[in-house]
């Protein structure tokens, strides 16, 4: 395996925890290096969900210490509905109700991978899943590991 755990990757999902953390600026290490990563992979390589932006808009204004406000979280959403956003959408569902039952994974994660295979992603880009799992051809990368 190279160093660098994107090297090579197509497109890549972005789960809701990497994108807060470019706004969290209570956490500065996290935010250099989401930013980075997120910079490194590029635009037109990212891949996200509707559940990924509700999230995010729910973190970003109710679960920070220094909560964004209004004019900075839809500018953020502005910016991040620019990306590919993948609906979620009753087939989505029953594919995670799927993934949640044979991955055992809760709910809300299993909609990750779903949404990410349905993007074309060969990576998910989380720390919210063991690093290195394979979910049928899309790999799971923490940026902040090492």
């Amino acid at each position: 395996m190279s160093a660098d755990p994107l090297a090579g990757a197509g497109r890549v999902f972005v789960d809701t925890n990497v994108l807060v953390y470019v706004y969290d600026n209570d956490e500065p290490h996290k935010q250099q290096v989401a930013s980075r990563t997120l910079d490194g992979i590029g635009a037109e390589r990212v891949v996200l969900s509707a559940q990924v932006l509700n999230e995010f808009v729910v973190t970003v204004t109710r679960k920070l210490a220094r909560p964004l406000d209004e004019a900075h979280t839809r500018e953020a959403v502005e910016v991040l509905g620019q990306l590919e956003v993948v609906p979620v959408d009753a087939g989505l569902v029953a594919a995670g109700v799927l993934r949640s039952q044979r991955s055992q994974l809760s709910l809300w994660d299993a909609l990750v991978v779903e949404a990410a295979r349905r993007g074309g992603c060969e990576v998910l880009l989380t720390e919210d899943l063991h690093a290195g799992t394979d979910f049928g051809g899309i790999r799971v990368v923490n940026p902040f590991a090492g």
